[in-house]
């Protein structure tokens, strides 16, 4: 897979969460990807999960941005550092930082994410 191609499916990654479109997140994903977000919560299937975590997402935030700072790619696979920005239906508004690892199928796919960020404090933000 060429640095483009690979480059080309990370922003969209990021591009479809940040639009909310559930059905564009997932087309970045092989059947059977694994998504570790943050790693220390158990996995999930983006196609199996997808929906449901976009209706969670849609039902606490008004607002979700997330955009990649800088795109690191190496073989089949990319890191992104990325800037969160959220605003919650309380009015509540909230930052974080991480990096998301992402390994590429031979379709040319997310086949498993990784991404490492402080979710709790994140949360903790939007709550207090």
């Amino acid at each position: 897979m060429s640095k483009e191609a690979i480059e080309k499916v990370v922003v969209a990654y990021y591009n479809n969460m940040a639009a909310m479109n559930a059905a564009g997140w997932m087309e970045s994903f092989a059947d059977d990807a694994v998504i570790c977000d943050p790693v220390d919560k158990p996995p999930m299937n983006a196609h199996a999960d997808g929906e449901k975590f976009f209706a969670l997402l849609s039902k606490f935030y008004d607002r979700l941005e997330v955009s990649p700072d800088n795109i690191f790619i190496a073989g089949n696979g990319a890191a992104a550092k990325w800037t969160m920005r959220a605003s919650a239906k309380n009015g509540r508004a909230a930052s974080a930082e991480g990096i998301t690892v992402f390994e590429m199928n031979s379709e040319g796919k997310i086949q498993k994410l990784s991404s490492y960020w402080d979710e709790a404090a994140m949360l903790a933000q939007l709550k207090e």
